[in-house]
């Protein structure tokens, strides 16, 4: 009998959607095994293809445009949110947000309103739940850009000012205008378990991969504390500091949850029971480094295919670190750079390299 094959890839963020990822490594498979039977099933842990990967897999969503939104810094950006049965709405921070969409790295003054934006709308269309995808923010605010879209002000009523630099001016909060939760509850997808203040915190941890300098960093640190004292507890729920704490802010502001995005997302498209019956499981993402296994999709791939006595591969764009099983033993993997020659070279085709890293594990592992 052949092998069964499940190809379940994150994206490759800033090249590849999920499914374009998952499309390119079994069209390499195939290309040494044709026979095999595979199942692809593209993933997400609440970054960037967060959207992509749950229309994928739930029948019936529908993609909704919610009309040019702020930016992360400023400029108009396109808005949308995905519409599930039962009135779920869906919305991906990265996507109006995100890092990339910054000309100019502006750790101080980026914003998330643009994600307020947008919840603005869904919930104006109906929206009775909602699931906020937290990764790959440009800013570190707090939340305060979104919640400010929806409704949160000043003591004195006036908006609150823009990016996490200004945090420390607040005077006080005003709510009376701040939106009331949709009554299904707000759920918080996220692949950290950071806090918001501190040495492990939104802006020790990640405010440097914005650009922040270390008195930046300290700054926006002491900004975020100031603006938890107004706008209540909540800093220290684990995944309180994912995208910029804006994690923390629906945690106070609404009583959202925080729940691993990559098992979310797993369960949703029914990962666990393709894992069950598989022989295979290749999975990847753009950069794999030593916080991959910790609580990230590659890291919930290896843990199902080793209870299920799955081979696993690994393809990652860039590899900083030897993906292991949880033994310590070395896994299979390839490097989109190694196998291109060259970062540029794997940036400028992508997909290409992909196939040849399928094509690869189909010769390292299929047999």
């Amino acid at each position: 009998m052949s092998p069964s094959i499940v190809i379940a890839p994150d994206s490759f963020k800033g090249s590849l959607a999920a499914t374009e990822v998952a499309r390119a490594l079994a069209d390499g498979w195939r290309s040494v095994r044709s026979d095999d039977s595979m199942t692809l099933l593209p993933q997400a842990d609440g970054g960037e293809g967060t959207l992509d990967a749950i229309e994928a897999a739930v029948h019936g969503a529908i993609r909704r445009d919610a009309g040019p939104v702020t930016g992360p810094d400023g400029r108009p950006v396109p808005g949308m949110w995905l519409e599930l049965p039962g009135r779920v709405a869906v919305v991906e921070l990265a996507q109006m947000s995100g890092l990339p969409m910054m000309e100019t790295l502006d750790p101080l003054g980026a914003t998330t309103f643009g994600l307020g934006e947008v919840i603005r709308a869904a919930l104006e269309a109906g929206a009775r739940t909602l699931v906020i995808g937290l990764g790959g923010s440009a800013s570190t605010d707090g939340g305060a850009g979104a919640l400010a879209a929806l409704g949160l002000r000043r003591s004195d009523g006036s908006r609150l000012p823009i990016g996490g630099g200004a945090l420390g001016d607040l005077d006080g909060l005003d709510r009376s205008r701040l939106l009331t939760p949709p009554a299904g509850g707000v759920v918080l997808l996220s692949d950290v378990d950071a806090p918001l203040l501190g040495p492990r915190g939104a802006a020790a941890i990640f405010g440097p991969q914005k650009g922040a300098t270390s008195a930046q960093t300290k700054l926006l640190d002491d900004g975020l504390a100031h603006f938890a004292g107004l706008l209540g507890d909540g800093a220290a729920v684990p995944g309180a500091g994912a995208a910029g704490g804006t994690g923390y802010g629906f945690i106070a502001a609404w009583g959202a949850a925080v729940i691993p995005g990559a098992d979310y997302l797993a369960a949703l498209s029914g990962l666990p029971e393709a894992i069950a019956s598989a022989d295979v499981v290749l999975t990847g993402e753009g950069r794999f480094d030593a916080t991959s296994s910790t609580g990230k999709l590659v890291g919930l791939l290896i843990g199902l295919a080793e209870e299920h006595r799955a081979q696993i591969g690994i393809v990652a764009g860039q590899i900083t670190a030897q993906p292991v099983s949880t033994d310590g033993t070395p896994l299979w993997s390839a490097a989109l750079v190694d196998l291109a020659g060259s970062v540029d070279a794997a940036i400028a085709e992508p997909a290409r390299w992909l196939r040849e890293a399928g094509a690869a594990a189909a010769r390292a592992l299929g047999e």
